[in-house]
């Protein structure tokens, strides 16, 4: 999965995308003939759709997912897309993160205060960080409390907010630091994060032989990331 969204400074969501991907991939060609098993907890909405090589019926009466022609097999040691989804949204409830930054003109320059909140606490976003712009030429910035880590990049004029997991024990945090400049100096502030839960909550339950029903050893792996996420 991967998301695309766009905040106002003032906190609210101007858009939101997420778009899922379900990928299958046999390893043994004994196996090749087989049926996926999904149990979608979604409670959010998102459009779901089947590849055209997929039975779509079967998938609409029962999440399973299967070819059409179950004479045929799954290719060996390729990647094949089986189902997408598509969640676009402009409710700021359903952001991962919420990040407000708050600068404020001291008339010598700017007190940033900078905060972030875990909006869907079932996630657990590993990696995560926020990068603030600076102003070029006047120095580091001088940072107080500060949740996380940070450091200063002072070739790219970038403040890099660093939290290795926000969850839901770590739902909310903030830093503080003061600098030379204008409240828009200050953004477009990005974030970038990696989880291994899915936004839109599907699961591969069970991997099953077409002819028997018979179960087929299986691993799953489940990657959400940030295609583009700023708040302007």
């Amino acid at each position: 999965e991967k998301i695309s969204l766009t905040a106002g400074r003032d906190g609210g969501l101007q858009n939101m995308e997420v778009h899922g991907l379900v990928k299958v991939k046999v390893n043994d060609e004994t196996y090749g003939k087989i049926k996926v098993n999904v149990q979608n907890n979604d409670k959010k909405g998102i459009q779901l759709q089947t590849h055209p090589n997929v039975d779509k019926k079967l998938f609409n009466a029962s999440s399973c997912i299967a070819l059409k022609n179950q004479e045929k097999s799954f290719p060996l040691n390729t990647d094949v897309g089986v189902l997408k989804w598509r969640f676009q949204t402009q409710d700021e409830d359903m952001m991962p993160l919420q990040i407000n930054c708050w600068p404020n003109d001291t008339g010598s320059g700017c007190d940033v205060n900078i905060e972030y909140e875990l909006k869907q606490t079932d996630l657990e976003l590993h990696d995560v960080t926020i990068l603030i712009p600076l102003p070029s030429g006047v120095g580091a910035p001088v940072v107080g409390d500060c949740d996380g880590e940070y450091n200063f990049d002072s070739r790219k004029s970038v403040l890099q907010w660093n939290l290795a997991v926000i969850d839901a024990n770590n739902e909310s945090g903030s830093m503080e630091f003061s600098i030379a400049g204008h409240p828009d100096d200050f953004f477009p502030v990005n974030v970038n994060f990696i989880s291994k839960n899915s936004y839109c909550d599907l699961q591969i339950t069970e991997v099953q032989n077409c002819s028997d029903d018979s179960p087929v050893k299986f691993s799953s792996e489940v990657v959400f990331y940030v295609d583009r996420y700023e708040i302007v």
